[in-house]
């Protein structure tokens, strides 16, 4: 029986080897970064249309506490600018209104929320 004795030649990795290696880790990273930034701009979708619910809901209470009277059309949340547009429509019942705000970011033609709600109108009729 012959045993083989490793020389200093045989041990270690080719370079063709090392550079197939580093080719799979470079395109497994860009992978991963797109991954990653995917998830970022999600996350970022998510937080502005948070952002616009609460401006919505901000609008409709105002509108509920002052029969509609918004006082500003373009509003700030979470560091973003926002246009508000609230609508008054009467609705079947005569001492209730119909609210329709729409909030859209600054400069956008496409409303990113839009809430609906009654507010009353202070009459009371039988």
């Amino acid at each position: 029986m012959k045993l083989r004795v490793r020389s200093s030649d045989d041990t270690g990795f080719t370079l063709i080897e090392s550079m197939v290696a580093l080719v799979i880790l470079g395109i497994a990273a860009v992978g991963i970064v797109q991954a990653i930034e995917a998830h970022v701009d999600r996350l970022y979708t998510l937080e502005q249309r948070a952002a616009a619910q609460w401006v919505a809901e901000n609008a409709l209470a105002e509108a509920r506490l002052g029969a509609g009277a918004i006082t500003q059309p373009q509003q700030a949340m979470l560091g973003s600018q926002w246009n508000v547009a609230t609508r008054l429509t009467p609705s079947a019942d005569p001492d209730l209104l119909l609210a329709t705000v729409e909030v859209r970011p600054l400069g956008s033609s496409e409303a990113m929320v839009t809430m609906r709600g009654f507010v009353d109108t202070g009459e009371i009729s039988q």
